[in-house]
């Protein structure tokens, strides 16, 4: 269990000289126009102190936060209901690796919580740095096909790591995946947080049974491997607390998935002894997660920013966007950041856009092109996003992309 910034000893001089080293060179990163500089930052200071990780987390209450989707912004709404208890330290910009982590918490000296999201691949090994008081499991599902692993073998990548780990686990009990993945762990909290993406949970990872999906509930019918009983809920517009009173949520952001991520933060929340009524008060400042959600100006058009990065996120998306005829932006890159590998695309339901005007854009806008044209939707094809705009009719736009898209249309829009 982390301490208190009372009873954490101090930096060495080796940690100091690379927190320092690793604030110049984001410096730098950031005057050259290079973005925060938070990862290059990192990987300075890392290199001159390998275990400064370790050391900047030594005085903080740590929960650390990884999923396929939503990592942001729970992270984000856990950081703001802590903020009852006292000060916070994040990586809310997600640079969620080591050497992002690294670069956020050593702004954090005198902050008492450290939120932290954690990229799936990096979970058991920051656990291991940081000594976590809470980890929050959201969801499992495939993701970057030519760099993360296969989702059952990521799960028990995650329960190896988890196994007979001291923190609390707050875990979904709705996707099977993520309950494997926590049963190990002798201290869970399960909430029932929904889970609309199942095409990653449909066999057993215990077994490989073919999982039965009675109403809410799962199984296997092969090995008994089933759905916890749970003590926090998402139901309706609630959250269920483990006495049974029901809290409202009351969001700026948009759509279920949002409201599922609220009710795992104040499950975090709780943990630390903050009342769902305050934690879910306190969410309710969240307007916008790095851009996401945020309605900018462009070209005297309205423009929506929605992220969608892989095909559970595209489902969770366009269940929030205005119906037709509203006019849809597309935007897709196959960069290092976003996994270089698109046939991803074909395992998303784009027929859901019917009606929509569509313009797609992106490095890879003709693989989409491709896509939409088999799915039998009408759409055109812009070179980059003012030629986007230009083509799409009267009404406020929807702006879909995924990671380096999202990046490339918030830089040309000046978000």
């Amino acid at each position: 269990m982390a301490g208190h910034p009372d009873n954490a000893e101090p930096l060495s001089p080796r940690a100091k000289l690379a927190v320092t080293a690793g604030k110049a060179a984001a410096a730098v990163s950031r005057a050259a126009g290079r973005g925060s500089g938070s990862v290059i930052g990192g990987r300075v200071a890392l290199k001159l102190d390998p275990d400064l990780l370790s050391r900047l987390a030594q005085h903080l209450d740590v929960i650390l936060v990884s999923a396929t989707n939503g990592k942001t912004t729970t992270t984000r709404l856990i950081a703001e209901a802590l903020r009852a208890a006292g000060p916070v330290v994040s990586n809310a910009l997600g640079a969620n690796m080591p050497a992002g982590i690294t670069s956020a918490l050593a702004g954090g000296s005198d902050a008492r919580f450290g939120v932290i999201e954690v990229d799936e691949k990096y979970l058991a090994g920051v656990a291991r740095d940081t000594t976590p008081r809470a980890i929050a499991l959201l969801n499992l599902s495939r993701d970057q096909l030519d760099r993360a692993a296969e989702t059952r073998m990521l799960a028990e990548k995650w329960r190896e790591g988890l196994s007979g780990a001291k923190a609390v686990v707050i875990a979904n009990a709705d996707d099977p995946l993520i309950v494997w993945a926590a049963s190990s762990s002798p201290n869970v909290v399960w909430v029932a947080a929904g889970q609309e993406w199942k095409d990653d949970a449909w066999s057993c990872p215990a077994c490989g049974g073919v999982m039965q999906r009675p109403g809410d509930e799962w199984f296997c019918g092969e090995c008994g491997f089933r759905r916890p009983p749970v003590t926090w809920a998402l139901r309706g517009d609630n959250v269920l607390d483990p006495h049974g009173s029901a809290w409202p949520i009351h969001l700026q952001l948009p759509g279920r998935a949002n409201k599922a991520n609220a009710a795992t933060s104040a499950a975090v929340a709780a943990v630390f002894g903050v009342p769902p009524q305050v934690a879910l008060e306190r969410m309710y400042q969240v307007q916008a997660v790095a851009g996401r959600y945020d309605v900018v100006s462009f070209l005297g058009r309205e423009v929506r920013l929605l992220l969608a990065k892989n095909p559970a996120g595209w489902l969770e998306t366009f269940s929030l966007i205005d119906p037709p005829p509203t006019p849809v932006i597309l935007s897709v890159n196959a960069r290092g950041a976003d996994g270089t590998d698109t046939s991803w695309l074909w395992d998303v339901d784009y027929t859901r856009l019917a009606g929509h005007p569509i313009v797609v854009i992106g490095d890879r806008r003709l693989d989409l092109a491709v896509r939409l044209e088999v799915a039998g939707l009408d759409f055109r094809v812009a070179e980059d996003m003012d030629e986007a705009v230009r083509l799409s009719p009267p009404g406020r736009i929807e702006l879909i992309a995924n990671y380096t898209a999202f990046q490339d249309v918030r830089r040309r829009v000046g978000n």
